[in-house]
């Protein structure tokens, strides 16, 4: 079965960190007064609880990007920061053993058209790689944002290039050992492609 996963949409379940500091409905927002965006140190201290790993993510994402565009209890969302289309980080992992045990909590989202001929081979791939066709989106989820460029750096290679499902699982093992040795390569250290304006596919009516 092609690997296609509908997601709920975000639209309603993420309010802003104004209205949520508003509504006196933001996790530990004291601090936070209505009108005012929550800085770094407000949003690591609504983090209270939140798996390490994902402390860990939004302490990078805010280093790197600045706060968080929404935040509620269970997840935060970065808009249009550097190639992401969003960013989302989770309060709770998602247990994950390839290439190596770790917990994914960060999902990175760009535009992308795969064929649909090549959806079974992403699936086979990297379970952390979803394609939503519809929306026309692809995102990689794991704990540092070098593995998701490597992740969809390599899906891009199978939907485009004919690398094989297991040619990438070797690939992105080696990539991971040189990263985790503090060695980046241009597989970690960006997108090695450009990402389409849109990549929506409506289908078709049949009625």
């Amino acid at each position: 079965m092609a690997h296609h996963r509908f997601r709920g949409a975000l639209t309603g379940a993420i309010l802003s960190v104004s209205a949520l500091a508003g509504s006196g409905c933001a996790p530990n927002a004291a601090t936070a007064m209505p009108g005012m965006q929550m800085d770094r140190g407000s949003v690591q201290r609504a983090m209270t609880g939140w798996d390490p790993a994902a402390q860990e993510a939004a302490t990078f994402m805010m280093g790197k990007y600045g706060p968080p565009a929404s935040m509620t209890a269970d997840m935060m969302v970065w808009n249009r920061t550097g190639p992401w289309k969003r960013t989302i980080i989770y309060r709770e992992a998602v247990p994950h053993s390839f290439p190596m045990a770790h917990p994914d909590v960060m999902e990175q989202f760009i535009d992308y058209r795969a064929p649909l001929d090549r959806y079974d081979e992403l699936a086979m791939y990297d379970g952390s790689v979803i394609v939503e066709r519809t929306k026309g989106e692809m995102s990689a989820r794991c704990d540092k944002e070098g593995a998701n460029f490597l992740a969809l750096n390599l899906a891009h290679e199978i939907a485009t290039a004919g690398r094989t499902p297991e040619d990438a699982r070797r690939m992105y093992g080696e990539q991971i050992k040189l990263m985790k040795a503090g060695q980046m390569t241009p597989y970690t250290s960006g997108l090695m492609f450009a990402p389409p304006t849109s990549g929506n596919d409506p289908d078709r009516p049949i009625m």
